[in-house]
């Protein structure tokens, strides 16, 4: 991503990333958007590039749990629950990559 938007590693990571633990994180604005969320276009910025947490969204595990869960995704979240349909396989897959 540090390479797409031209900067160092270092760099990106001081202005773009957090530290959750062990973890590292994109940054949020205070509505928990991501800092690479542009609301004109209602699209990713690095949408080429993003990582794997959002490569994965919204087959994470906590989305997937319940149907009551998946439902709560689906009115928070524009996107999902509409577009393609995958079959369970291809969900499960996904979800098995990133437990969030």
């Amino acid at each position: 991503m540090a390479g797409e938007l031209g900067l160092e590693a270092e760099r990106f990571e001081q202005f773009y990333v957090r530290k959750i633990g062990i973890r590292r994180s994109l940054r949020e604005f205070p509505g928990g958007d991501c800092v690479f969320y542009d609301p004109q276009t209602r699209g990713c910025q690095v949408y080429a590039v993003r990582p794997r947490q959002c490569r994965t969204w919204p087959f994470w595990e906590s989305n997937t749990r319940t149907p009551e869960a998946w439902q709560a995704v689906c009115e928070s979240c524009p996107g999902s629950g509409r577009g393609e349909l995958y079959v369970f396989e291809e969900i499960e897959s996904r979800r098995q990559t990133l437990r969030v």
